[in-house]
């Protein structure tokens, strides 16, 4: 990747390929021109910094969607599952304090506006139409179809729906992201971009 990063991008926690990476930036800095921008699943920050870096070339806002409670593969005695995130105290995943650490290492609080909720509440009194959606939240269908459902409409004709943890065969990952990618395809709201690695990109018609 061409873009010189102000941080060492593997000591932020997170799973993002760089050709993803680089694809994710580049989708970002065109759709940014048309709004806003919105990302569902932060975790700590890995892939906030490549599209806020983006938005922030444009003057542009992202909204950074996580409960920060981890997803159900990060909860405890799961496979992704990280010690340095468990609140002991809370008996809790909180990744939002790593999260906001990172995003100020980057010099990205002027850009980045965290929204520290699930994505039906965000959703519930959402108005503002965006530029690009990008949906790497939750991976169980539930999780995924209430992300596609609740967020895709507010895509603005041109803008960007992006997926990741694309698996067509089911022995590589789970499925829960490709269905919603397939819903999309055939919804006819959308026209297929790409699919980089796992990354799929689609563009609202």
């Amino acid at each position: 990747m061409s873009l010189e990063l102000p941080i060492d991008i593997d000591s932020v926690k997170g799973f993002l390929a760089e050709d993803e990476a680089d694809a994710l930036y580049k989708a970002t800095k065109q759709s940014s021109l048309l709004g806003p921008c919105l990302e569902i699943g932060s975790y700590c920050g890995k892939s906030t910094i490549y599209m806020g870096l983006a938005c922030k070339e444009n003057n542009g806002v992202l909204f950074a969607l996580d409960h920060h409670r981890g997803s159900e593969e990060h909860q405890k005695g799961e496979m992704f599952h990280d010690p340095e995130l468990f609140d002991s105290n809370e008996a809790l995943m909180d990744s939002f304090k790593e999260f906001r650490r990172n995003i100020r290492a980057v010099n990205l609080e002027g850009t980045v506006a965290p929204l520290v909720c699930s994505s039906d509440v965000a959703a519930r009194q959402w108005s503002t139409p965006l530029g690009m959606v990008f949906i790497d939240g939750g991976h169980s269908l539930d999780a995924a179809l209430n992300d596609y459902r609740c967020w895709a409409s507010h895509i603005v004709p041109g803008g960007i729906l992006a997926i990741h943890d694309i698996f067509p065969n089911a022995e590589d990952g789970g499925q829960a992201p490709h269905e919603i990618y397939k819903l999309a395809k055939a919804s006819g709201l959308f026209e297929q971009l790409s699919l980089v690695n796992t990354l799929g990109l689609m563009r609202r018609i």
